[in-house]
């Protein structure tokens, strides 16, 4: 079913993740949000928990749920989303390849 990533002993990739988040810009700061708290949402969030992990075996989130790219944007966009405040739209793309891309921006 999945061609070359059926693999019993698992397969990796070098993911890259862009976290759009869109907003008002705040007339006191400039910003829409800090660049310095996107970071640090994105390394709590995403980097420890993920990075040189095996999905399917250290993430509690694929314990159950087939780490595709699919599943793996929507939930870093749940766990990003959690933590922005309302104000904020996010859109989430993850590329497996440098051609391969999903994009996530939440359930309709």
């Amino acid at each position: 079913m999945f061609g070359l990533c059926n693999n019993p002993h698992y397969h990796g990739h070098n993911y890259v993740v862009i976290a759009k988040i869109t907003g008002e810009i705040d007339p006191e700061t400039g910003y829409v949000m800090d660049a310095r708290d996107i970071k640090d949402l994105i390394e709590e969030e995403v980097i420890e928990p993920f990075d040189h992990r095996n999905l399917n075996l250290d993430v509690p989130e694929f314990q159950k749920m087939n780490p595709t790219a699919e599943n793996i944007v929507m939930v870093i966009w749940n766990k990003l989303r959690a933590r922005l405040e309302s104000r904020f739209d996010l859109a989430v793309t993850l590329y497996e390849t440098e051609n391969n891309y999903v994009e996530y921006t939440g359930q309709k």
